[in-house]
């Protein structure tokens, strides 16, 4: 057990950029291809984090992220959601796919593939502990997805979530509720600005819970961690406080 947390200490002094990934395709619940890049350099014990990008966007807003959680010891999965189109010049290819196919592709409709990819994960590429993130729409989607399957959802991140679904015909506290029945931790972030939008989301929640907020600024979503946003290291410093308790310790326990 040493020798794999030297591993782990070890892995804190790699470049980022070092972690490569590879697309992998799996279906939707209705048959829809879903496309999805693979951060996966350790073994499949280790825990693993399902990336869900925001609205109008694809897995794009990870290809920064996810090297720097494989750094810290994670595996990861980013996810193109039905709901979307393309950042940082990643286009989101099961979006096309779905406008191709002539399916639904609004927020709720993406709920679907979020299901998929961690029935998909948690049968197929990890067998260690399985947390799930968020940001904008999908953030609120995490948080239902967490408290319709406690059982194999160990921790949810929350990049600015809000009630954005009462257009698409969901009640005005549809997350609200949703959050009375998570069970597991739950981390949330915004801007500054934006902490109105899911504070009651964050005051139904019962058990485990932490959120942080820069005193000024900040972005929406999870390009709060890009290098390019002047809050990035705070943002970070968050992050890695609720992530170490996921983490393998050196007599081989995890924490939580």
């Amino acid at each position: 057990m040493k020798t794999r947390f030297l591993i782990f200490l070890t892995l804190l002094f790699i470049p980022a950029n070092a972690f490569s990934f590879e697309t992998i395709l799996f279906p939707s619940e209705d048959g829809l291809t879903i496309t999805a890049d693979l951060y996966s350099p350790h073994p499949d014990d280790s825990p693993f984090i399902i990336l869900f990008h925001r609205a109008g966007w694809s897995r794009g807003e990870y290809r920064e992220i996810a090297p720097r959680l494989n750094r810290l010891g994670f595996n990861a999965l980013a996810v193109d959601l039905r709901s979307g189109k393309t950042v940082r010049g990643i286009r989101n290819i099961t979006a096309e796919k779905a406008i191709a196919q002539g399916k639904r592709a609004t927020y709720v409709d993406a709920f679907q593939d979020m299901k998929a990819a961690l029935f998909h994960t948690d049968r197929n590429l990890a067998n260690g502990r399985l947390l799930i993130w968020g940001s904008s729409y999908s953030a609120s989607l995490s948080i239902v997805l967490a408290a319709r399957y406690p059982e194999r959802i160990a921790g949810v991140i929350a990049f600015a979530p809000g009630e954005y679904f009462s257009r698409l015909g969901k009640p005005a506290d549809f997350i609200a509720q949703s959050a009375k029945s998570v069970r597991c931790p739950v981390f949330i972030t915004s801007s500054a600005a934006e902490k109105n939008r899911w504070w009651n989301i964050y005051n139904a929640m019962t058990l485990k819970k932490s959120y942080f907020l820069p005193e000024a600024g900040g972005v929406h979503g999870s390009e709060a961690l890009w290098q390019s946003t002047p809050e990035h290291a705070e943002y970070w410093q968050a992050v890695q406080a609720f992530l170490r308790s996921f983490r393998v310790t050196e007599n081989g326990q995890r924490q939580y």
